[in-house]
């Protein structure tokens, strides 16, 4: 049993009054909100680092499975409730510590905010103990963790925000948020861009809503709402010895993004090419126009970011081709319940040598390679389809037919050459001949199963010890 999890986004209408949008005082008032939840994040960082060794105590508790006291690290609701009974006044406890009065500081804030600020701050410090332990623990000199900043998007829970789904689906819909004003906090109804299709994704019964996050641009601000599934699905291990299992193996390149082969009782019955559309070539045309304006702008000013918007048009191309190639490998893991999803597992790849725009070409191939990756493991598992990475060592080398080590070629003005990136490939034993992609993602299948090159190796015997012969 697992879970999956979404975000769905409801975009605030920031635009012109007379044109439906908010007006500029309920913009002024999210700034002001985002400001104040930061400055109450930052109390409570510090509060939390001035008592560190809270965080790291241990409490007892009564196991109900071993039937005995045993012992666990004090947990974050438990913080909770501990930081508010040192920092905020109340019946029970109304003289906070010295130096830590968070009712005096923040006057009326709602108990909502309070807490996630508590929440977000118990993450921080937690994260950030950690990490130097385990820097002091390694002895380097170098890569000390910095302390937890406090800027970070407010998370709205209940009681902070008020909306309707219902209301989502009219024309003029709103949503209302708790908002902070010089004057104090009141709430504010603020237009949304909804549609159709965002409310059918809200009201999935199989989805729970999480408390939304407000993200506040630019030009912009949005309601990042997180939902989560739970996922039944078996374990590897438990289905690899079925005789009809079905093995959905994926090869990732530059040209082809995709090659995807479905396998089952040892045979390989559906490949799909995933190509590029001429994305590469596109891509590199607008990285090598980079590469020339910073050679002609000279050194770069620290701080000063250099072709804004070529660089974010070539983000969005990655980003969209990612999106597409996992939707359609989570599509043919649909049409086959049950089945296990294979990836190679491939370490950093550091680009070769050329000129400056071919190197961040081919950065930015590598990194379209984990996006894909990552993002069809996603959309698969919403489906009860579970992924694997495999060894990838000799993918491309070896014949997946009869697993003997061939080599790549490729044909170039009706002469065949043979080069090591090559587009086919060839087997010198048993003479299989194919496309190199299509075969490396058929050899994904044979990793799996430890197959041929792939099999176990077994640890080499002792040598035997020496007999005394008594002279």
């Amino acid at each position: 049993m697992g879970q999956a999890t979404r975000t769905t986004k409801l975009f605030l209408d920031l635009g012109r009054r007379d044109q439906g949008g908010a007006n500029s005082q309920k913009r002024a008032a999210l700034d002001a909100t985002a400001e104040v939840l930061t400055a109450a994040r930052a109390f409570y960082i510090d509060f939390f680092l001035a008592h560190a060794q809270k965080l790291a105590e241990r409490v007892s508790y009564y196991s109900d499975e071993h039937l005995e006291l045993r012992e666990r690290l004090i947990s974050a609701h438990e913080l909770l409730s501990w930081a508010e009974s040192c920092t905020v006044e109340t019946a029970a406890h109304p003289h906070p510590w010295a130096g830590w009065n968070f009712t005096e500081r923040f006057a009326g804030m709602p108990f909502a905010y309070r807490r996630s600020v508590i929440k977000d701050a118990i993450g921080k410090v937690r994260s950030y103990l950690s990490n130097r332990a385990n820097w002091e623990a390694s002895g380097k000199k170098k890569g000390k963790p910095g302390l937890p900043a406090a800027s970070d998007h407010p998370t709205l829970y209940q009681g902070c925000i008020q909306l309707q789904l219902e209301a989502l689906d009219l024309k003029a819909a709103f949503v209302r948020i708790n908002v902070y004003t010089r004057e104090g906090w009141r709430w504010m109804a603020y237009p949304v861009t909804s549609s159709h299709y965002t409310v059918e994704r809200l009201k999935e019964t199989d989805w729970q809503r999480q408390s939304p996050t407000l993200v506040l641009r630019a030009h912009s601000a949005e309601l990042h709402i997180p939902q989560m599934k739970k996922i039944a699905a078996r374990k590897v291990m438990e289905r690899k010895h079925d005789p009809d299992l079905v093995t959905v193996g994926v090869d990732l390149n530059v040209k082809n993004l995709a090659v995807i082969t479905v396998r089952q009782h040892s045979r390989i019955i559906k490949t799909v090419f995933v190509t590029d559309h001429g994305l590469d070539a596109h891509r590199y045309r607008h990285l090598k126009m980079i590469a020339k304006k910073q050679w002609q702008s000279g050194r770069p000013v620290k701080g000063e970011h250099s072709n804004h918007q070529l660089w974010r048009h070539v983000d969005r191309l990655n980003a969209d081709a990612a999106h597409k190639v996992a939707r359609r490998i989570a599509q043919i893991c649909a049409s086959y319940p049950g089945c296990i999803l294979l990836f190679e597992r491939l370490r950093t790849i550091k680009p070769g040598k050329g000129s400056k725009s071919r190197r961040m070409n081919r950065r930015r191939a590598n990194q379209l390679r984990g996006k894909i990756n990552e993002q069809a493991k996603d959309k698969a598992y919403l489906h009860q389809v579970v992924s694997v990475e495999v060894n990838a060592h000799g993918t491309s080398q070896y014949c997946s037919r009869c697993g003997a080590k061939g080599e790549r070629f490729s044909y170039r003005n009706g002469q065949r050459i043979v080069e090591k990136w090559g587009k086919l490939f060839f087997c010198p034993v048993c003479h299989y001949e194919a496309n190199a992609d299509f075969n490396a993602s058929a050899n994904v299948h044979h990793s799996l199963y430890g197959e041929w090159h792939w099999r176990p190796r077994q640890a080499k015997a002792p040598p035997p010890a020496p007999v005394e012969d008594g002279t």
